[in-house]
């Protein structure tokens, strides 16, 4: 099976060999959601810029989370937009350890695109081997992609609420987050009750992701092994694909709630959990 990460040099001998490849550019983060001046100042040849608010998630009411995934309508917009065709290979990067890049692929390849990678070490890793970059907008010629509905890997609301007395619920964002001890964006600190956490970050190093046999270990710690169901959830849908991704690159399927804690803090009557245990004290949000 061809893993879902692509390095740098790689991705350089794609380019030269194969004109029926398309680069995206996913940069975003929660303190710079616009990630379009950084593109236009520089990014790898012929990438086209995807904007992660608008194209790769909807507006939606509070209570679907702050990133409800797009219609297949939506998204299947957006890659024609971005010059994708059908058997088209798809590279997609970002420049903060694959968190948005990850987003993408996840979509993507959910949606039944077949051959969609990731940049390992994103822009940086490309920078770092010395690789040119190209300034301004790319604005293709307007792709023919055909996308289907998403295709299982999707945890509701429902799902999470006992999943983790079932199989293994990972709360991926930061610890003190988990624990309740600090929530700076959603109305509720704490966690699902029933979830581990076992923040994304780890199964990066230096902005590339750890071996497979070392996350394999890492999924491992928070009881996630071979035959158990594993779920993820995050802020608002992000960092849990990056679980995703990290899961398959250590063969372990990882269902994404994509609402996550931003739906859950905002739905009222859900159970809250605070403190460094799965169950810890549980409150009624």
């Amino acid at each position: 099976m061809t893993s879902p990460l692509i390095s740098a040099q790689e991705l350089a001998d794609l380019l030269r060999r194969d004109p029926n490849v398309r680069v995206l550019d996913v940069r975003w983060r929660l303190d710079e959601p616009e990630g379009r001046p950084a593109y236009l100042d520089g990014h790898v040849p012929n990438a086209v810029y995807v904007d992660l608010e608008h194209e790769l998630a909807r507006r939606g009411d509070p209570g679907e989370g702050r990133h409800p995934l797009p219609t297949r309508e939506q998204l299947e917009d957006a890659a024609r937009r971005w010059g994708v065709n059908a058997g088209d290979q798809v590279v997609v990067y970002d420049d903060l350890q694959s968190i948005a890049a990850a987003r993408a692929w996840w979509l993507l390849t959910r949606s039944s695109l077949p051959r969609v990678r990731v940049l390992d070490g994103g822009l940086r890793a490309w920078v770092a081997e010395g690789y040119a970059l190209e300034t301004g907008d790319v604005q293709p010629r307007r792709g023919t992609v055909a996308l289907d509905e998403i295709d299982g890997g999707v945890a509701g609301i429902d799902d999470v609420e006992d999943w983790g007395w079932r199989g293994v619920l990972l709360d991926v964002r930061a610890p003190e987050r988990y624990r309740g001890e600090s929530e700076p964006i959603d109305p509720i600190a704490g966690h699902i009750p029933g979830a581990r956490n076992l923040p994304t970050t780890v199964h990066v190093r230096a902005g590339r992701f750890r071996e497979p046999d070392e996350l394999r270990a890492v999924f491992a710690s928070a009881g996630a092994a071979d035959g158990v169901s594993v779920a993820a959830y995050c802020g608002s849908g992000i960092a849990a694909t990056h679980t995703a991704l990290a899961g398959a690159l250590a063969g372990i399927e990882v269902a994404v709630y994509p609402g996550s804690w931003s739906q859950w803090s905002n739905t009222r009557g859900r159970l809250v959990a605070v403190g460094s245990t799965p169950s810890a004290e549980v409150v009624t949000a």
